[in-house]
């Protein structure tokens, strides 16, 4: 990696004209300290031995996978010798800004603990690439179609507590909606899942014809592999997603039975985009999907 000259100082931080928040602010905040310590020659150890932490913990906040404290900020911007005061009050800006509530905070015990940085990571994106093998995603549910979803994979959920899943599921969805730039979606959807039925018929009809018309907006773009196709790492989902500010690197998030995963290395993301453009190729063309998606619809 080639470090940031002094000047460029967080020239690209948030702003009230793109999208972002707690996450991208740690994103932000964690490359310009990785720059200024690499400028300082410093190994990863040294800087943490200095300021009294470990060096996992550094290597953390240099991904941005933590929440900053204050002290520990100033305290590396010495070590690096950063005493001007604009550049340090916009680190600790940055730092303010991390430590916000993610947006379902008011629902936080419905949200898997390691599902909280994808959660952020959305509502942040400029784009969201994912392939479903299995459900229709959430971005692309229907309130009932959800509601039938979240009940197989909770059967001990109580009305209550099914429809502060749904009401979360529907919130997500507002990246589609947000002007004036919405999130642009480009989903590789498995047709084995079109014939899964979840809620019953009704509810089927209903949802392939939400995909239908959720497809015809600019921002979506929904492609249908008629058999699961290679490629594509497996039988499991998968998502990516890029952000507005330029330099983050794109998050990739995994989403297991035994819980939510985020490959992180350069050479894993790049498997995953090589995955995710085999898919899109392999798979019939985008303005074949409403011709497929009725087929399906014409059958229930």
């Amino acid at each position: 990696m080639v470090a940031a000259p002094r000047s460029a100082a967080f020239t690209d931080r948030p702003t009230t004209s793109a999208p972002s928040g707690p996450l991208v602010a740690r994103l932000l905040l964690g490359r310009r300290l990785r720059a200024l310590r690499e400028e300082s020659r410093l190994t990863r150890g040294q800087a943490a031995r200095a300021i009294g932490a470990s060096t996992t913990k550094l290597s953390r906040m240099e991904r941005g996978r933590t929440r900053f404290k204050a002290r520990d900020v100033v305290a590396l911007l010495t070590l690096y010798g950063v005493h001007d005061e604009a550049e340090r009050a916009t680190a600790l800006a940055l730092v303010d800004q991390s430590r916000a509530p993610g947006w379902w905070e008011d629902e936080r015990e419905l949200v898997p603990a390691r599902e909280r940085l994808y959660l952020s990571a959305e509502q942040s994106a400029r784009l969201v690439r994912c392939f479903e093998p299995t459900t229709v995603p959430v971005l692309l549910q229907t309130p009932e179609y959800a509601r039938a979803d979240i009940a197989r994979r909770h059967p001990a959920a109580t009305d209550d507590e099914l429809r502060r899943h749904v009401g979360l599921r529907l919130r997500r969805q507002r990246i589609l909606r947000t002007r004036p730039r919405p999130v642009n979606l480009w989903v590789v959807l498995d047709e084995a899942v079109l014939w899964r039925p979840v809620g019953g018929t009704a509810t089927m009809r209903a949802q392939i014809q939400h995909i239908i018309d959720v497809g015809r907006r600019p921002n979506v773009t929904v492609q249908i592999v008629p058999h699961t196709a290679t490629g594509h790492l497996g039988d499991h989902p998968f998502t990516l997603v890029r952000f507005h500010q330029q330099g983050l690197p794109d998050l990739i998030y995994l989403d297991r039975p035994e819980g939510a995963c985020y490959p992180s290395r350069p050479a894993q993301i790049e498997r995953y985009w090589h995955a995710f453009n085999t898919l899109v190729t392999e798979a019939a063309l985008p303005e074949h999907a409403p011709h497929i998606l009725n087929r399906v619809l014409a059958s229930y």
